[in-house]
């Protein structure tokens, strides 16, 4: 666990959390923002993770939540595994398997090579099953509910693109990309360009910017920290 500094919540913090599989989001600021009562402030992240992935979340309290679109917009690295040879409707383990592909024909030759595909500025279609908008709506609600939506095309850019593990069906890979990269597009575009299937069954935040995922502290470590400082606060009649 990390060390925690003398935090100034009102003035405004950049949290660093890991956050947990199957957690959202949401969750996470839920979860710190319920540690910080009473006291009433402003409590957001800065980059969704999607429930099934892990790793960096920024969180930002108090003043500092205005500077959120600046720490979003900042450069991504992720580290993760695709298992080819199958597909899911929502690209991840959310979802069950809808089909299934042969793969033992494939090299590792043919599969680093077809990285080469997905490096610079590309598009790529947001999964069905997303947070994306469309009229106001989520697009996971639409698709559990079996609605079809017109997904819209979003230019992104892929700066470094690396195989770094191969154990067919699992393929472990390592990317660097700009905000509003969907890993689970790319890697169910990748199966597509393999003339196979692709999902993605692990994903890992490494970074955001110049953060560090080697520097994020545990939300239960960060909870149990706010929870002592606040009964201290209350015998001393201090805030946060």
């Amino acid at each position: 666990m990390n060390q925690f500094p003398d935090f100034n919540f009102a003035a405004g913090e950049l949290l660093l959390i890991n956050k947990p599989y199957k957690w959202t989001s949401f969750d996470v600021v839920g979860k710190i923002r319920n540690s910080l009562k009473p006291l009433k402030l402003k409590v957001g992240h800065a980059g969704t993770l999607d429930p099934l992935a892990t790793g960096l979340l920024i969180i930002c309290t108090g003043k500092l939540t205005k500077q959120i679109d600046t720490f979003q917009a900042q450069e991504k690295e992720y580290t993760g595994t695709m298992i080819l040879g199958a597909t899911t409707p929502s690209f991840d383990m959310e979802t069950a398997i809808d089909a299934e592909f042969p793969y033992d024909h494939l090299t590792n030759e043919q599969i680093e090579q077809a990285t080469s595909t997905f490096k610079g500025d590309i598009e790529q279609y947001p999964p069905a099953h997303s947070a994306v908008k469309v009229n106001g709506e989520r697009l996971y609600v639409k698709a559990r509910l079996g609605e079809e939506v017109e997904l819209r095309k979003r230019q992104v850019t892929v700066s470094e693109f690396e195989i770094t593990r191969i154990a067919l069906p699992e393929v472990d890979f390592r990317i660097v990309c700009s905000k509003g990269t969907y890993i689970r597009s790319l890697v169910s575009d990748f199966g597509k360009i393999l003339n196979n299937g692709a999902y993605l069954s692990k994903l890992t935040r490494t970074r955001s910017g110049d953060f560090l995922l080697s520097n994020a502290f545990e939300v239960a470590d960060l909870v149990q920290y706010l929870r002592e400082k606040r009964e201290e606060n209350k015998v001393e009649n201090n805030p946060l």
